[in-house]
């Protein structure tokens, strides 16, 4: 899910402190570790590999501000090369030094040996899911005529590579359920090549679509042809992977013509930022156009007339004021939901032959509970909520009266509810820290779930609870958290805790079943997450409470959380390790540099940790909507002033890091952890190590194999194993 999200209407179609009142010393745990299997070299320091430092002083409104380790943001050189080879030995030699890690290892692979399916969706006469054996790198693509019958493997991503890296980027079939467009990506790039596969056959077309990120595809009603959206391929010397990713344009390609042929649909010279979603409407009418910029949740909205020839690009929506997410249309009505007034959304409907706001029509009010999003199915609104980061759904008829609610088996999490304006079911998953995502089949007439696949996993849920509590921050905003452990737990303060946290750029993280966090809750672990400004659980203004200058906030939430769990005696300083990835990342590199003293492990993966320069790379620049930017000196100042990197403060001793990230991610380059590695090293006082996990062929996660999946936790866990003086899971 994912970090770093470019478009949130693309994201949704595809599918991150002072009072210690338990003070327990270091060097105890030290000695307790002989018991636990854990080596005396735990507290031994580390030798560093050799990072040279270069006279780089960069000029920032009057701020001169050094950048030593530049030389690290260039992945090709033998310099970077030698560091990242020397790196990975010294991890790997700390890593095997953990008797624990086998049996974590053992444990992991043993839990996620089990079959697990995704949302079931219909074209045409057929349905589509996917679903995984168990161990396999990557899920299959089946399709059936009837739920009933054997279903057929449509595509295998686990052929087309010996090592699982080449992943299935996203798919579209055609509205008569014969014809599949469809992306890969190979070691985890955001960049991918899409195909066209005939459905009966099996086979594909010759049909070859390239340089398109952060794009899906949408056919027209005739199945000629679909629309996409791509960047111009990059120029002749220069980096496909760091290179800035500006000027998307949209396009159309005809089925049986090479791309060089497809015509431009819509593109801005004058806007370098935006970026195009193209979206037929269920009747085929209009292309529905999502003009969006970097990650801002505003957005415009243009339209096409499909069925007029040469019909101009119509610009509905253009004032860039609020989010506007196209449900579906009733003819030249559209509906919408949008925070346009409505910080935690309402369903509204245009209609586009007299589209002035004041001709608007509010057809579901904002509610107490923020709208996640909405579907037309059996000509009925299905709408997902959030209520205190959990799911709701609630069903309304087109004029929006209420109907009902969908009963959920818990406080959890859903996604699905997909389907057409005649259908009547749908699919949707549920899952919570203890639910492992079973697949239900919603009929929309009856109001009844029934269960379609039911995953079954090696372990008893029953033995676990969760809760939510909630905390005042800094300034006295209240923040919900969810905790999650064995039952029977003491409160002691001796617990071995992982917070994790995200905070940014609209996204709300909500309960789900993670084979990873079970082991880590198997070993005597207690699982918290903090739902921290930033993120859209509560909105608009939650979003916003924590973006550009702002940003501190997060931080302060994240520092309260920990907090909390030591003054209500959950763990301690010495037991208590942070974890988050992408922004999250960004979130631990921050709060481990303004209070190192609160935790005793970080875990910061794949973070944004030089806030000066994250613009400089690949799509980084679309972050300045929640980050603001380098450039304007008042968010200069903010970002200077939590930028991880450099925050870091010689000759102090921080908490044992593992950072992790990988060679081919595309979308936060690894440049950032790079830099942020060599510089914590130097600074680090003490014997607490620091140290980078660098992955191969890989990227920022998504497409990951699940074998590199079951390693990176292996080494993640085995890490705070060690460092905390936790014991080992049971053989």
């Amino acid at each position: 899910m994912s970090a770093l999200d470019i478009s949130r209407s693309f994201a949704r179609r595809l599918c991150l402190v002072a009072i210690l009142l338990t003070q327990i010393s270091l060097s105890s745990f030290a000695q307790k570790s002989a018991a636990d299997g854990v080596p005396s070299s735990a507290s031994k320091a580390v030798a560093y590999p050799a990072a040279k430092k270069v006279e780089q002083v960069d000029d920032y409104h009057g701020t001169k501000v050094a950048d030593p380790y530049r030389w690290l943001e260039d992945l090709d050189t033998a310099d970077t090369k030698a560091w990242v080879e020397a790196q990975n030995r010294l991890t790997d030699a700390y890593l095997a030094e953990i008797p624990a890690r086998q049996k974590i290892k053992e444990r992991l692979t043993k839990l996620w040996n089990f079959e697990r399916y995704g949302i079931p969706y219909r074209e045409g006469n057929r349905y589509f899911y996917t679903k995984n054996d168990g161990l396999q790198n990557q899920s299959v693509l089946y399709t059936v005529a009837s739920l009933a019958d054997t279903p057929r493997v449509l595509l295998d991503p686990n052929k087309l590579s010996t090592d699982g890296t080449v992943a299935l980027a996203g798919t579209a079939v055609s509205r008569d359920g014969k014809l599949m467009a469809y992306g890969l990506s190979a070691s985890g790039s955001d960049w991918s090549e899409w195909k066209v596969r005939d459905i009966e056959t099996g086979q594909d077309l010759p049909d070859t679509i390239k340089w398109v990120k952060f794009s899906g595809a949408s056919w027209t009603a005739d199945g000629r042809g679909f629309f996409y959206s791509r960047y111009d391929e990059p120029k002749a010397g220069a980096s496909q992977m760091s290179g800035v990713n500006e000027f998307q344009k949209l396009y159309y390609h005809r089925l049986g013509t090479p791309q060089a042929d497809d015509p431009l649909i819509y593109e801005r010279k004058d806007q370098k930022d935006w970026g195009f979603s193209g979206d037929v409407t269920e009747d085929g009418r209009y292309l529905v156009i999502t003009v969006w910029v970097g990650t801002d949740a505003k957005n415009r909205v243009y339209y096409k007339d499909l069925q007029a020839a040469d019909a101009p690009v119509v610009k509905l929506l253009d004032d860039f004021d609020a989010a506007y997410n196209f449900i579906d249309n009733d003819g030249a009505v559209f509906w919408f939901t949008t925070d346009q007034n409505a910080p935690r959304y309402k369903v509204i409907a245009i209609d586009t032959r007299k589209p002035e706001r004041a001709n608007w029509k509010t057809v579901i009010p904002e509610a107490a509970e923020t709208i996640e999003g909405a579907n037309v199915v059996n000509n009925l609104f299905v709408v997902s909520y959030l209520k205190d980061a959990h799911s709701q759904v609630k069903i309304h008829q087109l004029d929006g009266k209420f109907v009902r609610e969908v009963a959920l088996p818990g406080l959890g999490s859903t996604s699905g509810f997909s389907g057409k304006r005649t259908d009547k079911e749908t699919f949707y998953a549920y899952s919570s820290f203890t639910t492992p995502f079973p697949i239900y089949r919603y009929d929309l007439v009856t109001g009844k779930s029934t269960i379609f696949r039911q995953p079954k996993v090696d372990f008893n849920p029953n033995d676990y609870e969760t809760r939510q509590v909630f905390f005042n921050s800094k300034d006295g905003t209240r923040v919900p958290m969810f905790i999650t452990h064995k039952k029977g737990l003491k409160l002691d303060g001796t617990n071995p805790t992982l917070l994790y946290g995200y905070g940014g750029f609209n996204v709300s993280e909500t309960p789900y079943f993670s084979v990873s966090r079970l082991v880590w809750m198997e070993m005597g672990g207690v699982f918290a997450m903090a739902n921290l400004r930033g993120g859209g659980e509560y909105g608009k203004d939650w979003h916003e409470a924590g973006m550009k200058l702002k940003k501190q906030n997060v931080f302060d939430d994240f520092i309260a959380a920990a907090e909390w769990l030591i003054a209500n005696k959950y763990t301690s300083t010495p037991k208590l390790a942070v974890q988050g990835g992408s922004n999250g990342g960004l979130l631990i590199g921050a709060v481990i540099t303004q209070r190192p003293d609160l935790f005793g492990a970080a875990i910061p993966a794949v973070g944004v940790m030089d806030m000066l320069r994250f613009n400089k790379f690949t799509i980084g620049a679309a972050w300045a909507s929640d980050y603001g930017s380098p450039d304007n000196p008042d968010e200069f100042k903010a970002l200077y002033a939590y930028s991880p990197l450099h925050n870091l403060k010689a000759a102090k001793h921080y908490p044992p890091t593992m950072i992790t990230t990988a060679d081919h991610d595309d979308r936060v380059w690894p440049g950032h952890s790079f830099k942020f590695a060599a510089a914590m090293q130097a600074a680090q006082a003490g014997s607490a190590p620091v140290l980078i996990r660098i992955e191969t062929k890989a990227g920022h996660g998504a497409g990951k194999p699940t074998s590199k999946i079951i390693e990176e936790y292996a080494d993640i866990w085995g890490f705070l194993v060690r460092t905390l003086n936790m014991n080992a899971p049971a053989s």
